[in-house]
């Protein structure tokens, strides 16, 4: 019961972000709302997975959190060249 209700917490909180992603003003804040949703999608699937003991939800948020790390410094190189 206890994962399951943090598990809607964390999902709300990864929501909360989708404002401040749709709403950048600069690429940092973009960088940052796309870092903070990623983690956000790792902590829902690792509290899921514990909740329902099914280890592929652990498989799945390490690829989560994998392509998180590819897409932030994707950010920073995008950033780079177009400064």
């Amino acid at each position: 019961m206890i994962p399951e209700i943090l598990s809607l917490i964390a999902l709300l909180a990864t929501l909360a972000v989708l404002p401040r992603l749709v709403l950048a003003r600069n690429a940092a804040d973009c960088i940052l709302a796309v870092q903070l949703a990623g983690t956000g999608t790792v902590a829902i699937l690792l509290l899921l997975g514990a909740a329902e003991a099914a280890r592929v939800m652990f498989d799945i948020a390490l690829v989560f959190a994998a392509l998180a790390a590819v897409a932030g410094i994707a950010f920073v190189a995008l950033g780079r060249r177009n400064a």
